[in-house]
């Protein structure tokens, strides 16, 4: 199969970007693929971005010496990893870029493989998490890449560090020397609504770099041409005139997360299940409390508890009848992380319609209960600062200790939210709702 114009969109800089209405492919015919998404159980499965460009036997690198930036989501349909496949129809794969949790995903949250040379393809394997663009943009040299390729499984929050390494990457594909980069497209499996409050200036992090929604509601391949048409110059490097995403086939913004069961591979290692991911961008939060989220058991931001907790939390919180969720009382006993080898009461959060969660919103009337209900309510010991980079701003934290209602908090982020959505509008690739 050749690439087309209905797999492969090139974005030159703003203009090209601007120009196509990057309305490139529209709605291609399902076929079998990796994502295991199932459009309302009829047709068959959709096609990576991967599995578009191995189909064609990743014509699109010949004569490239390439640089691969994955983990072990980066796979075929038959869940064979890129970058063994790469290496098998003889590209010349020069170099392989770790995030967090690395390459192969032996590493632990906040951590990363180190540098070594990967025994199965014999290609030295970076550890580029963490790495500054000066940093990224030195492994590109050292390996003489001259092609830079994305892929891993997004889960499309904010806080979520792969699509930061993306965008490192791009700025130091840009220095390097404008660099081409490619970026396998994958799925949202958030689908493609975009919701909860937007960065605000002052409040960047390694789990936060640029003005976008806490749940952004695009796949990686829409963030990167977004990113290098609206920020790129802002960080003072050039935009990439060599940029491509390699489209996703039948997929559509409506399709969410447990429709990919069947196919699901932990991005990392406190994500085992697609209902993990529909949940992660309100209990995400949870980790700027002194409350456990959930690591330490088999289901991380699924249970939250802490041993001050009762069974008045999970009551309060079903009265309020939730979209697409449902409480259940729980004890736990978390074997790491917060209150390790202490018994925690709270609730494992149920979903029962994944189509209605707005897991931000469940996460902010969660909190608004427990402090009315708590007074031994804290935040973990920084003062709150944590919860101020993970929903971009001092407002969540300034509104919950002013007593301030679910309702009231989750209203002042929608005039952000909106403008977010206008402003992402002309770099979509895929049809469905927004918001």
């Amino acid at each position: 199969m050749t690439l087309s114009r209905r797999g492969v969109f090139q974005a030159a800089g703003v203009a090209a970007a601007t120009a196509a209405g990057l309305a490139v492919g529209g709605d291609a015919a399902l076929a079998a693929g990796a994502d295991g998404i199932r459009p309302g159980g009829r047709g068959r499965r959709l096609r990576t971005g991967a599995d578009v460009a191995a189909a064609d036997r990743w014509r699109m690198f010949s004569g490239r010496k390439v640089g691969v930036i994955t983990n072990p989501t980066g796979v075929l349909e038959d869940f064979t990893s890129i970058v063994d496949d790469m290496v098998a129809a003889g590209v010349d794969v020069a170099a392989v870029f770790g995030p967090e949790h690395g390459f192969r995903g032996t590493a632990q949250a906040g951590e990363a493989e180190e540098t070594f040379v990967d025994p199965r393809t014999g290609v030295t394997v970076y550890d580029a998490y963490g790495a500054t663009v000066a940093k990224l943009s030195g492994f590109f040299s050292e390996s003489g890449v001259d092609t830079v390729v994305f892929d891993i499984r997004d889960v499309g929050v904010r806080f979520y560090t792969y699509i930061w390494t993306m965008w490192t990457a791009m700025q130091a594909a840009a220095q390097a020397g404008g660099l081409r980069f490619v970026v396998l497209d994958r799925p949202n499996p958030l689908g493609g609504k975009a919701r909860g409050p937007v960065l605000q200036q002052g409040y960047t992090s390694g789990v936060g770099l640029l003005e976008i929604s806490q749940q952004h509601g695009m796949t990686v391949g829409e963030l990167a041409l977004y990113f290098n048409a609206a920020f790129m110059r802002r960080a003072g490097q050039p935009t990439l005139d060599d940029l491509q995403v390699v489209k996703v086939e039948g997929w559509r913004r409506e399709m969410v997360g447990p429709d990919q069961a069947d196919r699901w591979i932990p991005p990392s290692p406190n994500m085992p299940t697609p209902q993990t991911a529909t949940l992660y961008p309100g209990t995400g939060m949870v980790e700027a409390t002194d409350w456990s989220e959930g690591r330490g058991t088999t289901r991380p931001f699924e249970l939250i508890g802490a041993p001050y907790l009762d069974h008045r939390w999970a009551a309060a919180l079903n009265e309020k009848r939730l979209a697409g969720v449902e409480f259940r009382e729980a004890y736990f006993t978390p074997t790491f992380s917060k209150n390790a080898g202490q018994v925690c009461a709270g609730v494992q959060i149920h979903i029962m319609d994944a189509e209605k969660v707005d897991a931000i919103a469940v996460a902010t009337h969660m909190l608004v209960e427990a402090r009315r209900l708590y007074d031994d309510f804290a935040w973990r010991g920084d003062g709150g600062r944590w919860i101020g980079l993970l929903t971009g701003s001092g407002r969540f934290q300034q509104q919950l200790e002013a007593g301030a209602s679910a309702e009231g908090i989750i209203a002042a982020w929608q005039p952000e939210l909106k403008r977010f959505v206008d402003d992402t509008r002309p770099y979509l690739l895929y049809r469905g709702p927004r918001r």
